[in-house]
């Protein structure tokens, strides 16, 4: 009997037997105190983790209202009025039933809180070829979509970065902590893929791609 079958299996029998398990209370959410981390270095967490091979996301948001072309809006601040964007590495799938993401952030990004005011975001999961259009959203500061082709995603109007090879438009479903990061949970409003071209990886810190 495989995974699944055994899971079906134990769900008859818990409906069976009248006995239903009750739902395990949900954990407080809060910061690892200083007392409580482990003793690992943090140079060889990294090391040991970038064996772990990644895809590459550009996590955007909209520009404030007010904003050029945004109607009928208070007049926003020239940093608001742009869109916000930043590279992550930290992004996958969630839950297909409903249709959930997520990514992590630092808790200490400049970028988060106008993804978190606009309430929306947009992943664009990068191609071999956007190395450097990556690097240049890994910094801090600065108009990181000057020079930068993007069309705007469908339902959160967050920018649709040209040449990425898929894309996930979503609305913030959870934010959870987690240390020195936090977990954003997206619900999935709308997304598409390019019919070709292969992603862009992350692996031992440096970018690679899929070879043969």
């Amino acid at each position: 009997m495989g995974t699944a079958g055994m899971a079906a299996a134990a769900v008859r029998y818990l409906r069976a037997s009248g006995n239903p398990v009750e739902a395990l209370p949900r954990p407080e959410l809060r910061c690892v105190g200083a007392d409580e981390r482990a003793p690992v270095d943090q140079g060889e967490f990294r090391r040991v983790l970038g064996n772990f091979a990644s895809g590459v996301a550009v996590v955007t948001a909209p520009g404030a209202p007010g904003a050029p072309g945004a109607s009928g809006a208070a007049p926003a601040s020239p940093g608001e009025a742009s869109p916000a964007g930043f590279a992550c590495q930290s992004f996958s799938s969630l839950s297909l039933d409903p249709p959930l993401v997520a990514f992590m952030v630092g808790r200490t990004s400049t970028t988060w809180p106008r993804i978190a005011r606009a309430g929306v975001f947009c992943v664009n999961v990068l191609g071999a070829d956007q190395g450097e259009l990556c690097r240049g959203f890994a910094v801090s500061g600065g108009d990181k979509f000057a020079g930068v082709a993007y069309d705007t995603a469908p339902v959160s109007g967050a920018p649709r970065l040209t040449g990425a090879v898929a894309w996930i438009d979503c609305t913030i479903h959870a934010v959870h902590t987690g240390g020195d990061h936090l977990i954003v949970v997206g619900r999935v409003d709308a997304l598409g893929a390019a019919k070709a071209g292969d992603p862009l990886l992350f692996h031992r810190g440096r970018f690679t791609r899929l070879r043969d």
